[in-house]
């Protein structure tokens, strides 16, 4: 990847397309990097003002966190640096958490939302499922097996637990599993670092949100990112949600095409 470093903060980014008052912001899955968006990049910037993001600790911001890690704090201040004031926000999984966090410390500044396969703070309870991929990656990080930690996540993340990895391309396999092996490397010595925590969590102040919310979810994902979803579209007012019934945990990559469609839908207004 050839990254810009915004000087402020360390955070990698790119950005593309004509400039506008309200950029899109895509903001990567905890499994991924800004990388994951390369499917829909071209098409995208080709008339939207388009910033994606490395948050801390994967792809190229390699830079340690001064005090606690909190990732709101790096993509509202990168975004400043770049002079955008408002912008739409797209996370995906642990992105989408970023992202509602963003729009509950930073209201005014968030256009509206859509939020693919909702994780990270958005997770209220340890399922089953999510409990097996815990203890798997955790066993594997605890013997120091990097690539059984990332093969963790391929298993539970990428391919899911309703199907096999015969069912998901290899392309996609092969660029989570490079994605993700980046990020435990660079965090290999992260142990003493510590993570800034929204209080009260974001799940509980979902009534809180007053952007215009888009959810889009997997029927093959986890059953905690199917609950977190449910919570979502019933705690954030006129929040609407589409779900394909033939995608996991990452929808953008594994129909990138009508995830193009979907975002240009959702940006284009209707009056």
């Amino acid at each position: 990847m050839n990254a810009t470093i915004c000087p402020d903060t360390g955070i990698a980014y790119d950005r593309a397309g004509p400039a506008g008052d309200e950029p899109v912001v895509l903001i990567h899955a905890g499994v991924a990097d800004r990388r994951m968006w390369d499917p829909i990049w071209d098409g995208l910037s080709a008339d939207r003002d388009v910033i994606r993001l490395d948050l801390r600790g994967f792809g190229d911001s390699t830079a340690r966190p001064d005090g606690p890690l909190c990732s709101v704090d790096d993509v509202t201040a990168t975004l400043t640096w770049l002079g955008a004031s408002r912008f739409h926000l797209v996370g995906a999984s642990f992105g989408a958490g970023v992202a509602v966090e963003t729009a509950l410390t930073h209201p005014d500044a968030v256009a509206s939302l859509l939020l693919a396969a909702p994780g990270g703070s958005l997770i209220t309870g340890v399922t089953p499922d999510l409990r097996a991929f815990l203890d798997a990656e955790g066993k594997a990080l605890e013997r120091k097996d990097l690539e059984a930690a990332v093969q963790a996540n391929l298993d539970w993340w990428v391919v899911g637990p309703h199907r096999s990895s015969a069912d998901v391309s290899p392309e996609i396999l092969d660029r989570i599993r490079i994605m993700q092996g980046r990020a435990f490397e660079l965090t290999a010595d992260w142990d003493d670092v510590d993570e800034a925590e929204l209080e009260p969590p974001a799940f509980e102040r979902f009534d809180e949100v007053r952007a215009p919310t888009l959810v889009l979810s997997g029927r093959l994902d986890l059953d905690a990112i199917r609950e977190a979803t449910r919570r979502v579209v019933a705690g954030i007012a006129g929040a609407r949600h589409i779900e394909w019934p033939d995608t996991a945990h990452l929808p953008s990559m594994e129909r990138p095409d009508d995830f193009l469609q979907l975002l240009r839908d959702w940006l284009t207004p209707t009056s």
